[in-house]
């Protein structure tokens, strides 16, 4: 090992955590001693036991890592320990580093949120449920509280209005990537900004039944589409998944769903605000279709209603 290199153990999860130790793995300042990520988990109807995007590289790499079921396990802390790390770098890890841990060496979280907002797990679903203009990343030095620790950095970005969530995390990824390089780098000459926890906000785990959607607000229906792409997904209460949809209006007002219009391949939605053109969906337990492949199916013209 290259004395001279930062030393660095790494800690992430999902394919945004991937992203940033592949920067770090590619950048001739660093040697990245060890990765730690969460166990392979089951996966979909099937429940495939399916390793995370951190392990696979890891493994494309040749480089060490660990899987722990939990962090409070006491070896764990002499085994990281043992590594002498000048930085232990975090990214949407999936569990909350002990004490034991964080006082081995500075600890630096990567959230995807500009801190004291969105603290905890779902930050970037929750910038575009509310319709934020801008989000970012922040360096942040960990503490034993819950994304609480004082900042180092940021870095900001403007949310286009059609965008998705994984469009966004894959921005937020890349920018996440750069910012921890310019942060270790000028570690010495950074003075940590404590958090104004009067001004910070919390978000939970996303869960399934959040997806559920009811056509009152067009414009919250077009939130959840963008918050919750790949997973949960939008649905009616019938079970009925919205696909593929487009915001056509926010104001004007019709009955909860209400077709308006029948297109090449779309149905146009009313909501008892807004308008919404749906492109594909997908019947309960069965494959997904174009809107009007599905009109037809069902015998449904204009001025009938979806629900």
């Amino acid at each position: 090992m290259d004395r001279e290199k930062i030393n660095i153990i790494y800690m992430g999860t999902p394919e945004y955590a991937r992203v940033i130790l592949q920067r770090l793995h590619e950048c001739d300042e660093f040697d990245i001693a060890l990765v730690l990520t969460q166990p392979d988990r089951p996966v979909g109807r099937k429940r495939v036991m399916t390793a995370p995007p951190v392990k696979l590289y890891a493994q494309e790499k040749d480089l060490e890592f660990l899987q722990p079921h939990s962090l409070k396990d006491g070896d764990l802390s002499a085994v990281l320990r043992g590594y002498s790390p000048d930085f232990i770098v975090v990214a949407a890890y999936g569990q909350i580093l002990p004490k034991e841990i964080l006082s081995i060496a500075p600890c630096i979280n990567l959230h995807a949120s500009l801190l004291p907002e969105y603290r905890g797990a779902s930050p970037v679903q929750n910038a575009l449920l509310n319709g934020d203009l801008a989000t970012g990343v922040t360096a942040m030095l960990m503490e034993e509280g819950l994304d609480s620790g004082p900042v180092l950095a940021y870095s900001v970005m403007d949310i286009e209005d059609r965008t998705t969530l994984s469009a966004l995390m894959q921005r937020l990824s890349v920018m996440a990537a750069e910012l921890i390089v310019d942060t270790l780098l000028a570690y010495e000459r950074l003075h940590p900004i404590p958090q104004i926890d009067a001004l910070s906000t919390h978000c939970r785990k996303i869960r399934r039944g959040d997806g559920e959607v009811r056509l009152e607000r067009a414009v919250d229906v077009y939130r959840r589409y963008r918050a919750f792409e790949g997973w949960p997904g939008v649905y009616l209460p019938d079970g009925l998944k919205l696909l593929e949809l487009e915001l056509l209006d926010e104001d004007g007002e019709y009955e909860a769903g209400e077709i308006v219009h029948i297109g090449a391949d779309s149905m146009d939605i009313g909501c008892r605000r807004g308008l919404l053109r749906v492109h594909t969906l997908q019947p309960k337990s069965k494959r997904a279709m174009s809107a009007k492949a599905y009109a037809l199916g069902r015998g449904l013209r204009v001025g009938d209603t979806l629900i």
